[in-house]
């Protein structure tokens, strides 16, 4: 788990700034032909850098921000240009991920005036760590993203730093100024066996969502190791080698405990 000072060093301004580079982003990869990260076709953008230490993490190889390679915005925007004819016929459009893309904010807002002036539909996936940059970045944030897919781990939280390595209440601030902001957004939640999934836990999230007004769906995401050998290939001990895939079943329980939010 990591622990608090490195995490609060991770999320800090200063420690971000002395690494970005004017205009450009710390990219891991990308997926061009995207259909589980918002609607439609999409091309899924994946970003260096996390301080997060999620316990099922798919790609630790983003965890450190250099890992990746330096791309400018409109390099990233000529690729995503070639995919244009899929994502309009299908309601497509860009997906930012990583890693956690909110820790590159500068990137992602011009990234996304590309984007948006093209009119391509924006979405960044992320956990909601906002604690290094201003409030003013975050409405121009805001302005050029159509929805954010806001990434839960649990409610109590001392499982949601069991799960990834930091506080809930950073998450829920985000979720708080995303309902102020009456921005569209999804909650997705990693449905993992024995650790996020007691009937109290899911019960916790109900009453997270029944007030909120943007939510427009919740995702519950089966955990599965296929993520486990990247794990291996940088040597780092899998923590939940021991932990079953969750399971259809267990996907439609969660559902029915929570009940579905489906709002246009």
């Amino acid at each position: 788990m990591i622990s608090k000072k490195k995490l609060l060093r991770a999320l800090s301004t200063k420690h971000w700034e002395r690494h970005k580079s004017p205009g450009g982003g710390w990219v891991h990869s990308w997926d061009t032909f995207g259909t589980h990260d918002g609607p439609g076709i999409r091309f899924v953008l994946f970003l260096q850098g996390c301080p997060g230490r999620c316990l099922y993490c798919q790609n630790p190889d983003t965890w450190p921000l250099k890992g990746g390679k330096l791309f400018p915005a409109d390099k990233i925007f000529e690729k995503v240009k070639f995919f244009l004819p899929y994502m309009q016929a299908s309601g497509g459009g860009v997906t930012v991920s990583g890693g956690e893309p909110l820790l590159q904010v500068d990137f992602l807002i011009d990234f996304f005036k590309l984007c948006c002036r093209a009119k391509i539909h924006t979405c960044i996936d992320t956990a909601g760590l906002v604690k290094s940059f201003s409030k003013e970045k975050l409405f121009k944030l805001f302005k050029v993203t159509d929805l954010f897919l806001l990434d839960i781990k649990a409610i109590t939280p001392s499982i949601h730093q069991k799960i990834c390595g930091f506080s809930f209440n950073q998450t829920e601030e985000f979720l708080n100024q995303l309902e102020q902001a009456k921005k569209p957004y999804w909650l997705r939640y990693v449905l993992v066996p024995g650790i996020n999934d007691s009937a109290v836990e899911l019960k916790k999230l109900k009453a997270l969502v029944k007030p909120l007004q943007s939510c427009q769906n919740i995702e519950f995401l089966p955990y599965h190791a296929l993520g486990k050998h990247k794990w291996e290939a940088l040597k780092i001990p899998y923590p939940l080698k021991n932990t079953r895939s969750a399971t259809q079943k267990d996907i439609s329980r969660a559902q029915g405990i929570v009940g579905l939010v489906k709002k246009n």
